[in-house]
């Protein structure tokens, strides 16, 4: 995944730095599609209140209102930490074997190269190393998933779990761009 972040970035600044230039001689404009994974939160605003993070002098903005919103915010705030959201998962691995901490590291590893976008869990309950993909609310969004992996991890099935808050754009794991790449023109 490393690797691929790598030259998607390479392969970006390339294109932005040709892009201010007019068109270099010998080259041929080809269109490309990167494909990048979505947002899910952000997490520099996570278990933040609103109001500390957009009052303050050097923010220019200044909020007027009754102290119990405050409060009562605050509180729903602290609540909803706490909070536990059950849900289904897919489980793709499950072993106890003696190589079992190395298969789950690589049928995690195998997992997030084939279907970036979705998370990944791996766990270990004396004696079962585990891997889970996915946060899903219902059982059929699992179903989906777990469609989908079936070719690449025959053993795989649907677990009920504690899961993290869903992506709220839980249809698009992945944003897409076009971008212009310039190649050498064939001769």
């Amino acid at each position: 995944m490393k690797k691929f972040t790598l030259f998607l970035t390479i392969g970006l600044l390339t294109g932005l730095a040709l892009r201010a230039q007019d068109k270099p001689a010998g080259m041929v404009a080809v269109d490309s599609i990167v494909y990048r994974p979505s947002a899910v939160s952000d997490a520099s605003l996570e278990g933040k209140s609103i109001f500390s993070v957009l009052t303050g002098e050097a923010k220019g903005v200044t909020i007027s209102q009754d102290p119990s919103i405050v409060t009562a915010m605050n509180s729903h705030i602290s609540y909803n930490r706490r909070k536990k959201y059950t849900g289904y998962r897919v489980r793709i691995f499950f072993d106890n074997k003696q190589d079992s901490r190395g298969a789950s590291e690589a049928a995690m590893r195998r997992f997030q190269g084939a279907f970036p976008g979705y998370s990944a869990y791996r766990s270990f309950t004396s004696p079962h190393f585990k891997v889970t993909v996915g946060d899903f609310r219902t059982k059929s969004e699992a179903v989906q998933l777990l469609s989908r992996v079936k070719g690449m991890f025959p053993s795989a099935f649907i677990v009920k779990e504690q899961i993290n808050y869903p992506s709220a754009d839980r249809r698009s794991a992945f944003v897409t761009d076009t971008v212009q790449v310039y190649r050498p023109a064939a001769k």
